[in-house]
């Protein structure tokens, strides 16, 4: 996966906006305005992206390029650098998973926008 695929995957979502709130590499996804994936435009490639506790930590151990969120909390952000070691497949699904978790937190209410925005 490139810079260009992951943007892509991202953006496609329902919802979803782009933008460089920290600096001018740093590109951010939000979901309803809640960020839930967060790439360096700066090589190596690598992306921030929220998980269950749990899990964040048993990723970590499973795969060497999965680290602790990197100025994110460690307990819920991991680090992913996308290195080719990780397919496709995976790295789409931990955006699908993350993507999924800002979801839920969202009010009730920015729930039912962001459902409204899906049928359109």
């Amino acid at each position: 996966m490139n810079i260009e695929e992951l943007r892509l995957y991202c953006i496609s979502k329902p919802g979803v906006t782009e933008g460089f709130p920290f600096d001018e590499v740093t590109l951010v996804f939000k979901v309803m305005d809640k960020m839930f994936c967060l790439t360096s435009l700066d090589k190596p490639l690598s992306m921030n992206v929220k998980c269950d506790p749990e899990e964040a930590i048993a990723l970590r151990e499973q795969y060497e390029d999965v680290l602790p969120g990197y100025h994110m909390n460690k307990k819920h952000w991991n680090t992913v650098n996308i290195t080719g070691a990780i397919s496709d497949g995976q790295l789409q699904k931990w955006v699908d998973d993350s993507y999924d978790l800002i979801v839920q937190s969202l009010t009730k209410k920015k729930q039912k926008e962001l459902e409204e925005l899906s049928n359109k």
